[in-house]
This record gives structure tokens, sequence and C-alpha cells, in this order.
């Protein structure tokens, strides 16, 4: 049986509905927070269970019968989320687990200026030395296009603090991919980065939004003390600019320049570019 946490999410919700195409829903089963939010699944005759990174019993529970376990890592900001991770990974390994997969992220170590890259690294530590065979899938940026690229739409101006490469990829391929290495036949031991062909800047993306809607879109660089002084002004907290400001300044370094073909050989097709997401955030 495939175990999936975080079935009510947009990435690992997707990566069910496509492993739902592949095999049969028994050899389904999610772990979630809020077992009535996942009724959809149920009613499709995916099992449903509760399970939460801080109560490794109910854990244990949900991932009874697995074979392979994928973890979506953990987003709440107020927890030691490298514990909740440890207690999932445990959990699954008592569970009888004979993989575990973890939703991780290009570029991940602890030689970064960007702190979520650090987290999942020790996760990362944490399977290796779980005696179970581990997937690690470093999946590259992904999220709102809009807290990325900011007012350009009304402003004509990507404003932002400088930054370098780095590579942002459709979710919905990200959780395609990772159904296809759980249904697959190749092993895909340790990290996976799972990253589009090219990797693009702020300055691709204002090129492109040009091109887009047949205006010119400005890429500004921003002062970063200034940036995060602008930010505070605008009601977001101190802590809050400077975490988004270390991943500009992670960028920079050209960490998450290098790219990978696992993905594109994943999906048998070239993963879905800036200018396709882009549309995709115009149109929504």
């Amino acid at each position: 049986m495939i175990i999936v946490t975080g079935a009510t999410g947009a990435l690992n919700g997707a990566t069910v509905d496509h492993l739902l195409k592949q095999v049969p829903p028994a050899r389904i089963g999610v772990s979630v927070r809020d077992p009535e939010r996942a009724k959809h699944l149920a009613g499709r005759g995916v099992r449903v269970r509760q399970g939460s990174y801080d109560d490794p019993v109910a854990l244990r529970h949900s991932f009874a019968d697995a074979d392979q376990v994928l973890l979506v890592s953990s987003n709440d900001v107020t927890a030691d989320v490298v514990t909740q991770h440890r207690t999932a990974i445990d959990a699954a390994v008592e569970a009888g687990a004979q993989r575990i997969l973890y939703t991780s992220a290009h570029g991940t170590g602890f030689d970064t200026a960007y702190p979520p890259l650090a987290i999942h690294a020790a996760t990362e530590n944490h399977l290796a030395a779980s005696g179970v065979a581990w997937t690690a899938l470093r999946n590259g940026f992904y999220g709102d296009l809009g807290q990325l690229l900011g007012p350009w739409q009304t402003t004509g101006v990507i404003a932002k603090p400088a930054d370098g490469p780095f590579f942002w990829v459709d979710r919905r391929e990200a959780a395609e991919a990772a159904a296809a290495i759980l249904v697959g036949d190749s092993p895909f031991d340790g990290p996976v980065d799972l990253t589009p062909s090219s990797p693009a800047t702020l300055a691709d993306f204002a090129s492109v939004a040009s091109e887009l809607t047949g205006r010119h879109v400005d890429r500004i660089v921003v002062d970063d003390e200034k940036w995060v002084a602008d930010e505070m002004e605008n009601g977001i907290p101190e802590a809050a600019a400077r975490f988004t400001l270390s991943w500009f300044q992670a960028t920079r370094s050209g960490h998450f320049a290098q790219s990978d073909p696992t993905l594109s050989r994943l999906l048998g097709r070239e993963p879905r570019g800036v200018a396709d997401q882009l549309a995709d955030h115009l149109a929504s």
C-alpha cells in the first residue's frame, strides 16, 4: 500500500489524483490531520485515517500496511519542524514501510542563506539513518507567483531585491513526478532533483510578462535594507521580510543554478516553463 500524507493539500492532493489513475484505490491510503477534508478521497475508495506529525501513535496507525510512505514537509511555522519530520519518519519505519519518500527542495544543504534548506538537509540526514530505503524529492520552487513577483500588473515593474537563477516548477508536474516514482520500477535512492530544464531570473519573468501583456514590464532591483523597510511599512513583520530576503540572497550565489533532466524523463516531456506558468497565473 502507498500511504500519502498531506493529501488535502495542493501538492500531495495532486499526487493522489495521479496515483488513482495508475493503481487501484484499495492500494492507496492517506494520513491527514482532518479526515473530514478527505471525504472526497474516501468516496473514491482510498483509505483515510487521521494522522499528525505531532502524534506518533496516530501516525503509526495511519501508516499501517504501508509499503511506501510519502511524507510532505511540514508547513507549521510555529512548530519544531525537524522534530515533526523525525517523528513521521520514525513512525513510518515502525509501521514497516519499505521506502520513505519526502518532499524536499532543490538546493537542500546546510551551506545556504535560506533557512528551510537546512531543515530539509536535517530531515534527509534522518532518512539516511533510518535503516530503510528513502527518496528525497528535491522539487524546484513553486507557489504563488503573485507573492514572488509583487503587484507588477498594476505598477508595471517587478521591484524586488537582487536575485540569481532559480527553478520555478509547476506544482502539478512535481505531483505527477512523485506519483511516477511511487509506481515506477526504478528505486530513485537518495536525493532526486526535480527541476525544469533551464533556470530563470526575475528579469526573465519581466521579459515574459512584457510579451504576454503587450506592455513593457521593468525589473527593478531594490536595495536589501530598503526592501525590508518597505515591506515593514506595508505591514509585514521584520522577521518575515528578512526570511524572504534570505531566499533572494541564496539565489545570488548561484546555489540553485544546476539543472537535472530527471523531471523531464519522469514526465516524458519538457516541464512547463516560465511563459506557461505565468500565462496560467494571468488567466486565474
